[in-house]
């Protein structure tokens, strides 16, 4: 089965490019321009994992979507930004955000942190089971 991934990014050229470069990878996707909107998803899609832009233009910001994310979910969560910093970096991963990568994406990193990411989670869950 594959694995679904959630992508929360308002700029329409990384949505598109994600989406491609999951495909080729196996997985399938989602993609949305707002985070209010991708947490709509989450109620009614099983989601895996999410790509989780920090800065979405007029939408709820990132941060924000990341701790109502965890407040209801446990599906790991790798945000993405073009304005980073390490200090958001580390506010990030404080909220317990998987990993955090910077735009430009190297799609490479982002696969393997993806990989990274639904690895630790199976493991982690096999053993509530």
């Amino acid at each position: 089965m594959n694995k679904r991934i959630l992508i929360i990014d308002d700029e329409v050229s990384i949505r598109e490019t994600l989406a491609g470069v999951l495909e080729d990878e196996g997985f399938s996707s989602i993609a949305t321009s707002s985070a209010e909107e991708g947490l709509d998803l989450l109620e009614s899609t099983n989601i895996d994992l999410v790509l989780l832009d920090i800065w979405l233009g007029d939408s709820m910001d990132g941060m924000t979507a990341l701790e109502k994310i965890r407040e209801r979910y446990t599906m790991p969560v790798i945000m993405i930004s073009g304005h980073g910093t390490i200090e958001t970096a580390v506010q990030a991963t404080r909220k317990h955000a998987f990993d955090f990568s910077e735009k430009p994406l190297s799609y490479d990193k982002i696969i393997l942190a993806i990989t990274n990411a639904l690895g630790m989670h199976a493991r982690a869950a096999a053993r509530f089971v």
